[in-house]
């Protein structure tokens, strides 16, 4: 993977809900410089360069990581637990985006630093609407320090 900037991390396993997704940020114009990633390893070790994204710079880190909370190999707590305990990412922006409803999982990851949490609506236009409103968020109207 070329070391390039990155708006959007998106950690993702069902791949169904990652077209969905990725369709709503282009539909809005906030697909530029997208990354799709299928279980929590993979997302650490595209945070942290590692393995096939060594080649990359921390310092190119993503505005936002769209994190699903069970995923594969690492679940979304797990990885939002290295990013927060890592000075180089501790601040990074993640936005929980799950089908969990479950009172636990937002309080465990509002415990670990998480951004946000968003549940994911059933129909695609409320869908589409929860990803917009993520990605105009993060990627237009918040202002992080240089």
């Amino acid at each position: 993977m070329s070391d390039k900037n990155v708006n959007i991390l998106l950690v993702e396993d069902n791949p169904h809900h990652a077209e969905l997704a990725m369709r709503a940020l282009k539909m809005h114009n906030l697909a530029e410089d997208f990354v799709w990633v299928k279980n929590g390893e993979d997302a650490t070790d595209f945070i942290f360069c590692r393995g096939e994204f060594a080649s990359r710079k921390i310092e190119n880190a993503p505005k936002v990581v769209i994190l699903d909370l069970k995923l594969p190999k690492k679940s979304g707590l797990q990885v939002l637990q290295e990013i927060r305990a890592d000075a180089r990412t501790k601040d990074m922006p993640v936005v929980m985006l799950t089908t969990s409803r479950e009172d636990k999982d937002i309080v465990e990851g509002q415990s670990l630093g998480m951004n946000g949490y968003v549940v994911k609506p059933d129909e695609f236009e409320k869908f589409a609407e929860a990803i917009r409103n993520i990605g105009y968020y993060w990627l237009v109207l918040n202002q992080l320090p240089k």
